[in-house]
């Protein structure tokens, strides 16, 4: 029988790796599916957007994100929970910059990879929570994290936040200097579907999830994890233990309602979603 081809996205992070060796090691295809793999270099934005316009099927991306832009209308589900843990958002600058202090940040020029995004949402959400307000004319669009490392050296913005092991090697160089970090304050990535393969193929969503989770529960038991992840992402092994000991990963699809509220909650204090905002299912049920 041929098998079903789901069409899944993600960033080119090391969060994914479980994913990318489920399709190599074949555990996918011996569940009847055939995974196309797309890599988004501009993040959730970029995948809210290939959602909406049904250029994928599903996809890994930040929690806050597909949540935003399922309240706006996105034709999505959020299907499972993918990383239980929080996200840590290094704070950025060039090198150049004169910035010094995670608190000297609020006035300054963002660079973020898309309105909607990962590095916009949290912007907003760090600094409502110290009671600032930011702009919408602070903000400028450098879509990844390559035209990040530009715009920031060429001082065209001051602040970047993005994935804090992601970027280290940046700060390891000098490229990048590291003026604070943010911690999400909810669990960091969800597995998101379109409501079109979900009423067509529920059936081979449950299975791709079943082997994703597996994959994962593998990926927290095995010794190899940590010195895969440091060679593949070109990182350094004392960085990579620090991240995967303080990472977990999801093994079942249970999504807390307790969490959907309270992320909504606070886009509602950060002003992205309206209080009178209609909250449409977030989550897949099941049948």
């Amino acid at each position: 029988m041929k098998p079903t081809t789901i069409r899944l996205g993600g960033v080119p992070e090391h969060f994914n790796l479980p994913i990318h060796l489920a399709i190599e090691n074949g555990d996918f295809r011996s569940r009847g599916l055939a995974i196309e793999w797309t890599t988004f270099k501009g993040g959730t934005g970029q995948m809210t957007k290939a959602l909406r316009e049904g250029e994928i099927d599903a996809c890994i991306l930040l929690t806050e994100g597909i949540i935003k832009d399922i309240v706006a209308g996105n034709p999505a589900k959020i299907v499972s929970g993918y990383i239980n843990t929080s996200l840590i958002w290094g704070i950025h600058t060039g090198y150049k910059n004169d910035l010094k202090y995670h608190g000297e940040i609020y006035n300054r020029k963002y660079g973020i990879s898309r309105f909607g995004s990962g590095s916009h949402l949290m912007a907003i959400v760090d600094a409502t929570s110290q009671e600032k307000k930011l702009n919408k004319e602070q903000f400028s669009i450098i879509k990844n994290l390559d035209g990040a490392l530009t715009s920031l050296e060429a001082l065209d913005t001051d602040v970047f936040y993005w994935e804090k092991f992601t970027t280290k090697p940046y700060v390891d160089s000098g490229r990048l200097r590291r003026v604070g970090e943010f911690v999400t304050p909810w669990p960091c990535f969800m597995i998101a579907a379109t409501e079109s393969i979900l009423e067509k193929e529920p059936d081979s969503m449950i299975r791709m999830l079943r082997t994703i989770h597996d994959r994962c529960d593998a990926f927290m038991q095995s010794d190899e994890s940590i010195p895969m992840v440091a060679n593949r992402y070109n990182l350094k092994e004392k960085d990579v233990e620090r991240w995967y000991h303080a990472t977990e990963w999801a093994i079942h699809g249970w999504v807390s309602d307790k969490m959907l509220r309270s992320v909504i909650h606070n886009l509602q204090v950060a002003e992205i979603i309206a209080h009178d905002d209609h909250i449409p299912e977030l989550v897949w049920k099941r049948n």
